[in-house]
């Protein structure tokens, strides 16, 4: 049966590009005056949900962790400290992942293509710039705002048919997302989460 599938909302992480050993790398990098142990605890939660926000993890970092009190004003300067390694270790087009790029230059008249990442938005789209991909997404979205608010602000602000819309993702995460606004989850490069991919694209 063909698909009815209109809109795709991409994850970036590990599903556009090969990012997800460097985002680790950045975690160490700005962290490495605390001590190792602490910093594996980090790195754990940070894998195990690797769509949320460096917001959500920079807090958890210092509230669970570290048991320090910690404002959004220095969750944001964390934050930056970060984003500043990330546009420079990827800003490299042989980061790119072939198969999903290939897809989307594919089917520019097929579906609208939004990105939907836990990265920062302005590091997102100075990447996308960067590596010359933005021109084929409708819109690129990140954090500080979660995914699952992201993806059900464009289907409402576009009047999107939730029947007509998908999000490939690589972590449980943007599975939650889909169950979140009522939308087909296809799996992509995480074997674990085959299991919860109701609609294959390719």
């Amino acid at each position: 049966m063909k698909s009815k599938t209109k809109v795709i909302f991409w994850d970036f992480d590990g599903v556009l590009i090969n990012s997800n050993n460097i985002r680790d790398l950045g975690f160490e990098k700005v962290l490495v005056q605390y001590p190792k142990e602490q910093v594996d605890k980090l790195m754990h939660f940070h894998r195990k949900n690797g769509g949320l926000s460096r917001y959500v993890k920079f807090r958890y970092f210092f509230e669970d962790v570290r048991n320090e009190a910690v404002t959004e004003y220095e969750i944001a300067i964390w934050a930056e400290r970060f984003s500043v390694i990330m546009k420079s270790l990827l800003s490299n087009t042989n980061l790119l992942i072939k198969e999903t790029l290939n897809f989307v230059k594919e089917n520019q008249e097929n579906y609208i293509m939004h990105i939907t990442s836990g990265s920062d938005q302005n590091e997102l789209r100075y990447l996308c710039e960067s590596l010359e991909i933005n021109h084929l997404f409708t819109s690129i979205h990140g954090s500080p705002t979660p995914k699952k608010q992201l993806i059900q602000e464009l289907i409402s602000s576009n009047s999107y048919n939730t029947k007509e819309c998908i999000i490939i993702g690589d972590s449980i995460n943007d599975y939650e997302a889909a169950q979140f606004n009522s939308i087909s989850f296809m799996s992509y490069n995480n074997d674990s989460l085959n299991k919860f991919t109701t609609l294959k694209l390719f």
